[in-house]
C-alpha cells in the first residue's frame, strides 16, 4: 500500500518537509554543539528560500502553503527558540531561578507570536507580494547568525529575542525580496554555514548586517507595487 503522499507532493513540498527536518536537527543540535545549532537553522532558511523557487519553477500543489507554514513553526519558531533557551541555560545553569525562569518565559513567546504569525500568513498574505510582520525565517536567521557572529551573552539573545516576538506580530508591512537579493542572501547564508569563522567571523557578519538592514529598513525604503496600505 502506497503512503498517502505519493504523486500528492511535488518537488517543492519535498524541500518544505527537509526544511523541517532540519529544524528538528536543529533543535536536537543545542544539547551537543550550539554553533552546529545556528547553522542548521540557517540550512533550514535556504532551503525555505528554495522550495518558493522550485514551486515557481515546477509549479506548486495544494497542500503546498499549508507545509510551508507547519515546517516554519518547526524550522523558525521552536528551533530558533530551543536555541536561545539552550545558550542561556549553558550560561546560567539550570537551577529553577528568575533568570532561568525567564530563559522559558521568553522563548516560548517567541513560538507562540511564531505560531500567530504563520497562522495570520497563511490566511491572509499568500497571495501577496508582502506580509505584515517580521518573517519567521528573519526572526529564526537573525538569531542564529547573531550567535555565529560573536554574540553569546544571554541577556542580550532574550532581548533580541523577546524584540522579534513582537515584531513577528505587528502590522508593519515586509515586502518580498527581489530574487536577484534573495540569491545574493542564500549566498552569503551558505557562506555563513560552511565557513563560519574565516575571516573573523566575516560571512556571519555580512549576512547579520544585511538581515538587519532588511529589518530596519524595507518598511519604508524596499517597495514593490502594489503596497499594503
Amino acid at each position: 500500500m502506497r503512503p498517502r503522499f505519493v504523486g500528492r507532493l511535488g518537488v517543492a513540498d519535498c524541500v518544505t518537509v527537509t526544511n523541517a527536518a532540519l529544524g528538528f536537527a536543529a533543535a536536537a543540535a543545542v544539547l551537543v554543539d550550539p554553533g552546529l545549532a545556528a547553522r542548521l537553522i540557517l540550512l533550514a532558511a535556504v532551503a525555505d528560500g528554495l522550495d518558493g523557487v522550485l514551486a515557481r519553477v515546477t509549479g506548486g500543489t495544494p497542500v503546498g502553503e499549508y507545509l510551508d507554514s507547519l515546517a516554519d513553526v518547526a524550522s523558525f519558531g521552536v528551533a530558533p527558540a530551543l536555541f536561545v533557551f539552550g545558550v542561556t541555560v549553558d550560561a546560567w545553569g539550570a537551577a529553577p531561578t528568575p533568570r532561568t525562569a525567564l530563559a522559558v518565559a521568553v522563548p516560548a513567546l517567541f513560538v507562540g507570536m511564531a505560531v500567530v504569525r504563520l497562522g495570520l500568513y497563511t490566511a491572509y498574505d499568500v497571495d501577496s507580494d508582502a506580509t505584515r510582520g517580521v518573517q519567521t525565517t528573519l526572526a529564526g536567521t537573525v538569531l542564529a547568525v547573531l550567535y555565529l557572529a560573536g554574540l553569546r551573552d544571554p541577556w542580550a539573545l532574550l532581548v533580541v529575542t523577546g524584540a522579534l516576538a513582537g515584531l513577528m506580530v505587528t502590522r508593519i508591512p515586509y515586502p518580498d525580496l527581489y530574487a536577484r537579493d534573495a540569491l545574493a542572501m542564500g549566498v552569503v547564508q551558505v557562506l555563513a554555514i560552511v565557513a563560519p569563522e574565516a575571516l573573523s567571523r566575516a560571512f556571519p557578519k555580512l549576512l547579520l548586517g544585511a538581515a538587519l538592514g532588511y529589518l530596519l529598513l524595507a518598511p519604508r525604503f524596499y517597495w514593490r507595487t502594489p503596497r499594503f496600505e
